[in-house]
């Protein structure tokens, strides 16, 4: 303040100390000018982006949800219940909702093991599936006894009453399951439901969904019309039909249960894409695929690649966790084995929707480690042979990896060396992951072996691909 008001007369020496004060203030300035600028680049720069590395995060990347089938006796099982928070944000209660369950005597509900389901869901952030309202299997049997009028009844009460308990808690509802017959006809399948109200009873279900709660999204669901058949075909038919005339449906649910005899169709693709431009969402609702390895890994990443390609395919289901768990359980068609590992088909899920798992499939790895895994037949006899894979790191360091071996059965893997393995539930998919030899510099390579009984087989190991941490 004093060399303020000495302006006009200073003392000797005041100007020039008025003006370093005013230069050491400029470039007081100049530097927090400069920092500030500097920070805000910095905050502006893109920042490194890293892959999901769980299904449900990845599938959120793509704005999709990724669900299980969940039975409410196996929440009190830690890797059960660990595996389904972090992976998953959906549920579908693959019994728990079904008429016989809920409705066991006409007018008596008993909501404890679904409420358990639905809660367990909203406590971790989870949509819910709801299925399924009317449906001619698992049905008590007071309801296949009414007469028309009163199985008409029972129909619109259960709904309303079902529907009223969980308002606000569901995020789509299989109102009717599996109306239609199976082969070539295109018709609708005998049911009470058919058999006394008519075609019209699929009409009146949903019409009576959507007064018990209109927020919720309203489906028809079914197996066997994953591809463009006289079944699908009929079934779009009557979507066509209801769109058409203000019936509210929402969406139409594909179980997409495949097996080696009834495969992944090769127009599965184009089918959802018809249904979705009628103006319906699509969903896989109860997908599994048996077999293992690298077969059930493409199959189950052709699903999810199709259902990405069709933007109203809103979300995907898989039929339970582990495969002991599965409905299908001798046929391995889920995404963990019995163990709760990650099969191939996991990691193939998990590529498709855009993530990563990294090194070791039990967890993240670096980001921007890779390698390659080759393999030969080292030895061969009449009885079995040598196999060897050489693993090569990619452009960068990696301090770990892995590899998926599938056998044809009979044959059996008797030792391993340079690598520690583990196997899958069927006992044909072998793990191997590095033990050692897991840290190599930029196009290094290490091996590991095994021998192979062949038991009478002659069909040679197929590898995967390499994953580096």
């Amino acid at each position: 303040m004093p060399m303020i008001e000495n302006r006009a007369g200073a003392a000797p020496g005041t100007g020039s100390r008025a003006a370093g004060g005013r230069g050491r203030l400029r470039a007081a300035l100049s530097v927090a000018t400069t920092a500030l600028l500097t920070a805000t680049a910095l905050a502006a720069l893109p920042q490194t982006a890293h892959a999901a590395d769980t299904l449900g995060a990845a599938a959120a990347e793509k704005g999709r949800y990724f669900g299980a089938a969940v039975a409410a006796n196996r929440l009190g099982e830690a890797q059960y219940v660990a595996t389904l928070n972090t992976e998953f944000t959906s549920v579908t209660p693959e019994n728990e909702m079904k008429w016989d369950a809920l409705e066991p005597s006409r007018g008596s509900f008993s909501f404890g093991s679904a409420d358990r389901i639905v809660n367990h869901a909203q406590s971790r952030g989870m949509d819910v599936r709801g299925h399924t309202l009317v449906w001619h299997s698992q049905l008590p049997g007071w309801v296949s006894g009414l007469g028309a009028s009163d199985l008409r009844s029972a129909m619109n009460h259960h709904i309303t009453q079902v529907m009223t308990h969980y308002k606000g808690k569901i995020h789509s509802w299989d109102v009717v399951n599996e109306a239609f017959q199976d082969g070539g006809s295109g018709a609708r399948r005998s049911s009470p439901f058919q058999d006394k109200l008519g075609n019209g009873f699929i009409e009146e279900a949903f019409r009576t969904a959507r007064a018990a709660d209109p927020n919720a999204k309203l489906c028809y669901n079914d197996y066997n019309t994953d591809g463009v058949n006289a079944k699908s075909n009929a079934v779009y038919a009557m979507v066509r039909d209801f769109k058409s005339r203000g019936v509210p449906i929402d969406c139409v649910g594909f179980q997409s249960h495949f097996n080696p005899n009834s495969p992944v169709p090769s127009d599965y693709q184009a089918n959802l894409q018809r249904f979705a431009d009628l103006g319906v969402d699509v969903q896989i609702t109860e997908l599994d695929i048996e077999g293992s390895g690298t077969a059930q890994a493409t199959d189950y990443g052709n699903v999810v690649r199709a259902c990405l390609a069709v933007t109203r395919c809103t979300g995907i289901t898989v039929w339970g966790i582990p495969d002991k768990y599965s409905w299908r359980a001798s046929g391995t068609p889920l995404l963990f084995d019995d163990n709760y590992n990650k099969k191939p088909a996991y990691h193939a899920v998990l590529s498709a929707l855009g993530g990563s798992s990294g090194g070791d499939p039990g967890g993240p790895g670096t980001p921007g480690a890779a390698c390659t895994a080759t393999y030969t037949t080292a030895e061969d006899w009449g009885g079995g042979y040598n196999g060897k894979v050489t693993i090569t790191a990619g452009g960068s360091r990696i301090s770990g990896w892995s590899v998926n071996v599938t056998l044809t059965a009979p044959q059996k893997v008797a030792t391993v060396w340079n690598g520690t393995p583990t196997w899958d539930s069927s006992g044909n998919v072998m793990t191997v992951r590095s033990s050692w030899n897991g840290t190599l510099e930029a196009g290094a390579s290490t091996s590991f072996g095994f021998t192979v009984n062949r038991n009478g087989g002659s069909t040679p190991p197929q590898v995967g691909a390499c994953t580096a941490s």
